[in-house]
């Protein structure tokens, strides 16, 4: 039966050790990998589709969100140091939960992925055109070319975002060739975005009105299931902010350590995002406000519609922080650092790259492990002879995620990739619990704590936050896990290695890569060694 496909998790760790990736990531650049891939467009971008979903509201869905999240990652803890392996929640489903559950999680995680990966796109095309083109070099990027038409909003008139696709395409380009300073950039970029963040709390911070926080929930704190309204509406949007700390996981098979290196990234990065989150939330919304503009009945436009751009193209509404393309950059031009908010903007354009750059290696990596299992065509593990890269995945990947950048804004491609990511998020908290149950003597250096309440409490809170989810966004999941299941069914189920009683993967060389990942020494040991980020 296909549920009774459970690959042995000894076979796992036996083969992950055998042909592994090199062990040399530390605590500390776990943590920069997960703070550099959690602070993107969600704080820089989402902050002015979150107010107009729940105004004042927003702070209160970042604390929802990061609550979910922190649950979560308590799951994510134990079970990525006791299965410190790649493939993130995708392994840890197969060695508990069987092939075809496996299956649905890594297929969710390759929507997750390409499509969060497409809104970080987006998020950048901002930066990029209201920055450094408008307030740069005075030009205006004319509309046609800088939203998509798919937009249940965007801009009107737009035909394609041109910038969210090269930007797509560049950072695709790049991670084919593969970098050799990537730790060294990385650690800049997230040095960059974290700067940018505290000087946007010192400046606004003190400039705070409260009278600009009330009412403080003028949508409510619960829209209606498929609203997407509200506090919670707004934090199962938002909750976008956070997803980057499971691709920390997928780091695991290349972490010294990794049953004390990685709770301490997973949790170290999270509680240090929310921070941050929730005070740049106080700081825009209380100097220049942020109540979202209603439409009829006292109910907010959805975020990226047709409507809401029509509002806010109009005089009384241009300069509201629901309208801002770039709003954290926007805000402190509003209350009168122009120059900082312009800097601010760079940093946003220098640094959103090195998200994308991350989403992508991580989805390589559940490709690789999928395709070592033989449920995908080994076609997409071939490494490139000269450049040492997965080249054929990352320019599949990369080409459907610049089509997704191009033709969708980033509200409604945060919302799909949420719903992904909240499956899988789901799915690791069961897989904790079956493990305990069928394994309990394994040894854990990281044991869940109350795991009887939160195991139960990330499965409800990834549920409630899903459902939550504006319908559109709901809809996509079990859609594409129906193409899932075909493609499963057709290939898959035949190919797998588990099925063929191939228990041991003898997969591409692996360790002959050169990932864009912080830290990650991949040549051959004769080489002059790179610096790891210290």
């Amino acid at each position: 039966m296909i549920l009774g496909r459970v690959k042995p998790l000894d076979a796992i760790l036996a083969t992950a050790e055998k042909k592994a990736l090199h062990r040399s990531l530390g605590a500390l650049q776990l943590t920069l990998f997960g703070v550099g891939c959690i602070i993107g467009t969600g704080i820089f971008v989402l902050t002015s589709a979150g107010a107009q979903k729940a105004g004042p509201g927003l702070m209160l869905a970042f604390v929802i969100a990061g609550l979910v999240c922190l649950v979560a990652a308590l799951c994510y803890a134990e079970i990525a140091s006791t299965i410190p392996v790649a493939g993130s929640a995708y392994t840890y489903s197969y060695a508990t939960m069987g092939e075809f559950l496996a299956w649905t999680v890594g297929w969710a995680l390759v929507l997750e992925y390409a499509i969060a990966a497409a809104a970080v796109s987006v998020g950048w095309s901002g930066y990029f055109a209201g920055t450094i083109l408008n307030e740069f070099f005075g030009v205006t990027l004319p509309p046609f070319l800088a939203a998509g038409p798919l937009a249940l909003g965007g801009q009107p008139g737009g035909l394609v975002n041109l910038p969210a696709a090269l930007i797509a395409l560049l950072v695709t380009w790049l991670l084919m060739l593969g970098t050799n300073e990537s730790a060294k950039v990385n650690a800049a970029l997230v040095a960059i975005k974290v700067s940018a963040l505290t000087a946007f709390i010192v400046l606004t911070v003190p400039e705070v009105e409260l009278a600009r926080f009330n009412p403080f929930l003028p949508a409510g704190l619960f829209g209606g299931i498929g609203a997407g309204v509200g506090a919670v509406g707004a934090a199962a949007t938002i909750f976008f902010a956070y997803v980057g700390f499971d691709a920390v996981s997928t780091a695991a098979e290349e972490t010294r350590n990794p049953q004390r290196n990685v709770p301490i990234g997973l949790v170290g990065s999270l509680l240090i995002c929310t921070i941050f989150y929730v005070l740049v939330a106080a700081g825009a919304i209380g100097t220049i406000g942020g109540q979202p503009i209603m439409g009829p009945g006292g109910v907010p436009f959805p975020a990226g519609s047709e409507e809401l751009a029509r509002q806010c193209a109009s005089a009384a509404h241009a300069a509201k922080l629901v309208c801002s393309d770039e709003a954290l950059a926007h805000v402190l031009r509003e209350i009168g650092y122009s120059r900082i908010g312009n800097i601010l903007g760079v940093a946003a354009f220098l640094a959103l790259p090195s998200v994308i750059l991350v989403l992508l290696f991580a989805q390589t990596r559940i490709f690789f492990v999928m395709s070592r299992d033989g449920l995908l065509p080994e076609v997409l593990s071939r490494v490139h002879p000269k450049w040492k890269t997965p080249h054929v995945v990352t320019a599949i990947t990369g080409l459907v995620v610049a089509i997704g950048a191009a033709f969708f804004p980033v509200g409604q491609l945060a919302d799909i990739a949420n719903a992904g990511t909240l499956y899988a998020f789901l799915m690791v908290a069961v897989a904790v619990m079956v493990l305990r149950r069928t394994d309990p003597h394994r040894p854990r250096s990281f044991r869940t704590p109350m795991l009887w309440l939160v195991g139960p409490a990330t499965i409800f809170g990834c549920g409630f936050l899903f459902l939550n989810l504006p319908r559109e966004a709901m809809l996509v999941l079990p859609a594409w896990t129906a193409i899932g299941i075909l493609v499963y069914a057709l290939y898959g189920y035949r190919k797998s290695h588990l099925g063929r009683g191939l228990v041991e993967v003898h997969e591409p060389e692996i360790h002959d890569l050169e990932p864009a990942i912080p830290g990650v020494d991949e040549r051959d040991p004769l080489d002059p060694p790179r610096a790891p980020i210290v």
